[in-house]
């Protein structure tokens, strides 16, 4: 598996032939919208910045598209989405929209994506389902999501392996990832692109990886 960050929440995961999105930057989002191709699309948030799937129908692949809660399997790759609260992009007059958290399984591994949460608590029904999680993605920008200082706790209490931290290339507040890495403490490495296999997280616990975009 690879992962390589496409600035804001934009992660592509590949494995095999196959490719998978994170919140895929539209045109006419903040960044420059992404251009490639895509199995399966998953979309936190209604927000250009979020919902690119038309970005990623390209090179012959047209992605099965994600864009709420519930459980879904595709190309033997598994998907829950729990309902959670994002402030991040609210048109006037909201107080809160919907925001979807992602887990997903694949290579026997746990991927879960917080999308543009705000929340400081998960749901019950996320806490219950989510288990043993490898790859957490946390976004620690502000400015309608988590706080570095809430994200550092949220990550903390689902114990990943793996914490890579997002919404912080491009959007968020400035210096988020460096306020974000001193609430850490620990050390955290810089990597271009992450390559996983399974047993590479057996020594693992809480790690910092920054993906740079």
């Amino acid at each position: 598996m690879v992962i390589t960050h496409h600035g804001a929440q934009c992660f592509k995961v590949t494995f095999g032939d196959l490719t998978l999105v994170f919140d895929p930057i539209a045109k006419g989002a903040t960044l420059p919208a992404v251009r490639f191709g895509a199995d399966i699309a998953l979309v936190s948030r209604d927000h250009p910045d979020m919902n690119g799937v038309e970005e990623v129908i390209y090179g012959g692949k047209t992605p099965f598209a994600i864009t709420g809660p519930g459980e879904y399997e595709r190309q033997g790759v598994v998907i829950q989405g729990f309902l959670s609260g994002s402030a991040y992009g609210l048109k006037k007059g909201e107080e809160k929209a919907v925001n979807t958290i992602y887990a997903v399984q694949l290579e026997d591994m746990t991927l879960v994506h917080l999308g543009a949460l705000a929340d400081a608590e998960l749901s019950s029904e996320a806490r219950e389902s989510i288990d043993e999680i490898d790859v957490l993605f946390v976004p620690i920008g502000g400015d309608g999501v988590l706080s570095p200082t809430k994200a550092h706790e949220i990550a903390v209490s689902l114990e990943p392996r793996i914490i890579v931290p997002m919404h912080w290339s491009g959007i968020g507040a400035p210096k988020s990832l460096e306020a974000f890495l001193k609430e850490a403490g620990s050390g955290s490495e810089k990597v271009d692109k992450l390559t996983l296999k399974k047993k590479d997280l057996a020594s693992l616990e809480g790690s910092i990886l920054v993906i740079q975009s």
